[in-house]
């Protein structure tokens, strides 16, 4: 799939969803904020209490960009960990790495953040991490590779070139942005975690399934 085509779909997504997924997708929303299709501005009738659950479900994965695998195995976590299952989930998700280079603004959109890590500019710990998903612990440093950080990306992200598209930075997080390094000082709260979402409509959700 293409940068335009992807971009496309995100803003078409979003729409749907009504929320902004990337930057763009909020330039949009501003213009059109209404679902897409010849049937967006119109009144829809009710949507029943399975769809409102699945929409808010898509919400909350899409903010993240990861797959109903990967959403149904954190939720199974969150619902074995003590305390709410709902707060659970987005703690547990706002933990993974591509979420953190993401709020640490070393990237402008979730999308970024992923191929950022992917492709092998990231270190935790002096130690490199190509796995999105890798849960970061408390305490521990995410940091840019120092052969990377001279290049273009991560000079715009360490001028804050992210800044005026991304929310300020969470109390869970110590950023040096200059330094491109950040730390998990401790475990995010739900209240805290920059995202959208009804989680007790994604906990319903999954236990109806």
């Amino acid at each position: 799939m293409t940068t335009k085509s992807q971009d496309r779909r995100k803003v078409r997504l979003s729409r749907a969803l009504g929320i902004p997924l990337t930057p763009k997708a909020a330039r949009y929303l501003e213009k059109r904020p209404y679902a897409p299709g010849e049937h967006g501005r119109t009144k829809r009738k009710a949507d029943s209490d399975y769809a409102v659950r699945l929409r808010e479900k898509q919400r909350l994965r899409e903010q993240y960009g990861i797959r109903e695998k990967q959403m149904r195995n954190t939720f199974n976590e969150a619902r074995r960990t003590e305390g709410l299952t709902g707060e659970n989930l987005v703690e547990l998700l706002e933990m993974r790495l591509d979420a953190l280079v993401l709020r640490s603004g070393f990237a402008r959109t979730t999308a970024q953040a992923r191929q950022l890590v992917v492709h092998r500019h990231i270190l935790v710990d002096g130690q490199l991490v190509d796995r999105p998903s890798f849960r970061v612990k408390p305490g521990q440093l995410i940091h840019v590779k120092a052969k990377s950080e001279g290049t273009e990306p991560f000079q715009v992200a360490a001028a804050g070139g992210h800044a005026e598209v991304l929310p300020p930075v969470p109390g869970y997080l110590e950023v040096e942005l200059d330094k491109l390094q950040a730390r998990l000082v401790r475990r995010p709260k739900r209240a805290e975690v920059p995202v959208t979402c009804e989680v007790q409509l994604v906990v319903e959700y999954y236990a109806a399934r």
